[in-house]
């Protein structure tokens, strides 16, 4: 029925979901591109393609505008991989507070053979690598999404104290939060009070250097930050100034630069991790689950759940018959559509049109099928993009 182009070491649990539904994966000309962090360029914008389902939350390795000008619709997995990130932080939060890695080196230099002198080796040594629990600590979450939600209620209960910071949080979010969560108005005052701060936003224009020089200043002395999202959403050589000038305490992120590991090997207030966010193997299964089904859903039904550059819509099926309609968002664009479908003289059963910026979808289930004549006739209404019928026998 559909093609498919996978890109990266997809799950086979996601492959799976897309050849029991009869898709077939080629390397030319798909319906549908699946990928984790192939950087999509023009060459892979074909012409069959309809839609790009990322298995992962972030899209900064697809070209968002030119997708949506060709009418293709780019999915992502928001929340498929958040618990694997959440426990990351929690585990970022413990290495930056205890001696653990110190702690851990060492342990490895003992070279002792009688144990009664290992013993008196490591309890001589043991309180340069104090450090300090969680419970009490208070944590600044500057996003407040899937990951974001999910770590404040493991944080809350490991007994630390919430404050939350997000100008764009959904009413779905705010439901997900614990209550315990104290919202910050200004991401300033967050970070005037947190012992730690975590980092939970994507990475676009707005986010860049969202951690500077500037807001470094309102940090509380000797915190600890956090960054699992994208690296470019820390200035990083602001942040080895400010760890320097001992503001700042430590500092873990999942993105190494050459002055991070320079710092690191000299000193131990950076903690770095090659990209372990959500290198799981059930985050790399829930994240493929999710991708797939997102482009049997589109492919097959025309309902978007988690686009980046669509709105979200869903119909259920009236009819066999669908027609879903791509449409730039212009005045009177619907009643072209409907005036050209009862010029066939066909009955709509049902249907639904939701915009997102310069975007339009139409969904509508028509009483029989749809001639080519129809399509043909839709096709050439100005403004519309492209046309589908979905016949579900």
């Amino acid at each position: 029925m559909f093609n498919f182009r996978a890109f990266n070491n997809i799950a086979q649990d996601g492959l799976k979901i897309l050849l029991n539904q009869k898709f077939k994966e080629v390397s030319k000309n798909p319906d549908a591109i699946l990928l984790r962090s192939h950087n999509l360029s023009d060459e892979d914008f074909e012409e069959n393609l309809l839609c790009i389902a990322r298995a992962g939350a972030g899209i900064n390795n697809i070209p968002i505008e030119d997708a949506t000008k060709k009418g293709i619709v780019v999915f992502n997995t928001p929340g498929a991989n958040a618990n694997a990130v959440k426990e990351l932080v929690i585990c970022g939060m413990l290495l930056s507070s205890r001696g653990i890695i110190e702690g851990i080196e060492f342990a490895k230099k003992l070279d002792l053979e009688d144990a009664q002198d290992l013993n008196k080796a490591m309890e001589a040594q043991k309180k340069t690598f104090a450090g300090n629990e969680l419970a009490g600590k208070t944590l600044g979450i500057i996003g407040l999404g899937s990951i974001g939600s999910m770590l404040a209620h493991a944080a809350h209960t490991l007994g630390m104290k919430l404050v939350g910071y997000d100008p764009y949080i959904s009413i779905e979010g705010a439901w997900r939060l614990p209550r315990e969560v104290e919202k910050a108005e200004t991401m300033e005052a967050l970070l005037q009070q947190a012992d730690y701060v975590s980092l939970h936003v994507p990475l676009v224009e707005a986010t860049k250097n969202l951690i500077n020089k500037s807001n470094l200043k309102k940090f509380k002395k000797g915190a600890r930050l956090i960054n699992l999202s994208r690296g470019s959403i820390v200035n990083s050589n602001d942040v080895i100034a400010e760890l320097e000038n001992g503001n700042l305490g430590r500092f873990v992120t999942d993105f190494p630069t050459p002055k991070l590991i320079k710092r690191s090997v000299e000193i131990n207030d950076v903690v770095l991790l090659p990209h372990l966010g959500a290198s799981t193997k059930e985050a790399e299964i829930n994240c493929a689950v999710m991708a797939a089904n997102q482009m049997v859903n589109y492919l097959k039904d025309g309902t978007i759940l988690n686009s980046v550059n669509f709105p979200r819509i869903s119909l259920s099926r009236g009819t066999n018959h669908r027609l879903v309609i791509i449409n730039q968002n212009e005045p009177g664009i619907i009643s072209k559509i409907t005036d050209s479908i009862a010029a066939c003289n066909i009955n709509i059963a049902e249907m639904t049109n939701k915009s997102r910026n310069k975007i339009a979808i139409n969904l509508i289930d028509l009483e029989c099928q749809a001639s080519n004549q129809l399509i043909e006739q839709l096709r050439s209404v100005e403004h519309v993009m492209s046309v589908r019928s979905l016949d579900n026998r």
